[in-house]
């Protein structure tokens, strides 16, 4: 299991398949990042979750400058690409699970 990870050059290339997905920003050192990731990926494994993909939010200045990217872990929910929501505090995989079904 594990989320699929991007760089935030494919990430902005690709048409947006999804209408709905989300971007895990996170860092490897970060040890707050690691927990969140493993909720997020019991979270995004259930039904009807939205899917997530993972960046290593020290290689994505554009997106972080664009999307005002404040701290790590932060989810962001997009619809059509655009962030509608930025999620920083990930108190459980049910919270994410919610949060990954809107």
């Amino acid at each position: 299991m594990g989320l699929t990870e991007t760089s935030e050059r494919d990430f902005m290339a690709l048409g947006r398949i999804h209408r709905r997905e989300a971007l895990f920003f996170a860092t490897p050192l970060c040890g707050t990042c690691k927990v969140a990731e493993r909720m997020l990926e019991i979270a995004a494994a259930a039904p009807g979750a939205m899917p997530v993909q993972k960046l290593n939010v020290n290689f994505a200045p554009t997106l972080r400058e664009r999307w005002r990217i404040a701290s790590v872990p932060a989810l962001a929910l997009l619809d059509n690409g655009e962030p509608y929501r930025i999620v920083y505090a990930m108190r459980s995989a049910a919270d994410l699970y919610e949060e990954l079904r809107r």
